[in-house]
């Protein structure tokens, strides 16, 4: 007997017999020649938040990698053991992708923590703990004047989170020289849960804009 989760098992039958007959042919493909994504997605784990549903992407077409708060720690080439910057570090040098963004989104529980460390008190030792460490240099950014509410602060501190993973990204030495080259692009971008708004990060200015207002949709790298 097993006791894998029913749901999963009808849902990969769902799976064999409608989206993998049609795209056989194309799965076929990316076992023979492996994966050349252009873009990392660099997301929560978020169970609301799956990048290839949001950008209604097909297999093979994003590297995604998936973390409590969708963080990016800064360039450590220590002896210690970091997952996210491994997978970053293969996205880059390895599948030679084009950019990078960074996404984050609304009601984010990792950032709810930061804001209410005493409501959600965590052990020292614990991983998940020390992980969250990494929003420090963020909450110090973030000053609050006692007028907005716990969900504008929410919100803003999710975009400012965003803007910090971004400059971690840029100290790592070669991303940093590939965006030099104009190799490679890095991007900030926010997913609203409940309005399924997206919000992207401008360049030059860190604010964030919704790109169903541009009138054209944007191709390229930048």
């Amino acid at each position: 007997m097993h006791n894998f989760p029913d749901k999963l098992i009808a849902g990969f039958d769902s799976f064999t017999k409608h989206r993998h007959k049609i795209e056989r042919e194309r799965y076929s493909e990316l076992a023979t020649r492996g994966q050349s994504p252009e873009t990392m997605i660099i997301a929560c784990c978020d169970s609301r938040t799956a990048p290839e549903t949001i950008f209604d992407s097909g297999p093979g077409e994003m590297f995604v990698l998936r973390n409590v708060a969708n963080l990016v720690p800064p360039f450590e080439p220590d002896a210690g053991q970091h997952g996210t910057s491994a997978a970053i570090e293969f996205a880059v040098q390895v599948l030679k992708v084009k950019n990078i963004i960074v996404l984050g989104h609304g009601r984010c529980g990792g950032i709810h923590a930061a804001l209410h460390p005493a409501a959600q008190p965590l052990a020292p030792g614990d991983f998940i703990g020390k992980w969250m460490k990494l929003l420090e240099p963020v909450t110090e950014q973030f000053t609050d004047n006692g007028l907005m509410t716990d969900g504008e602060r929410a919100t803003m501190l999710e975009r400012i989170s965003i803007r910090n993973s971004v400059k971690n990204l840029r100290t790592f030495p070669y991303i940093s020289q590939k965006e030099r080259e104009e190799k490679i692009a890095i991007h900030g971008a926010w997913f609203d849960i409940k309005t399924g708004e997206l919000w992207v990060m401008d360049h030059d200015s860190g604010e964030f804009e919704r790109p169903d207002v541009w009138g054209t949709p944007q191709t390229g790298n930048k």
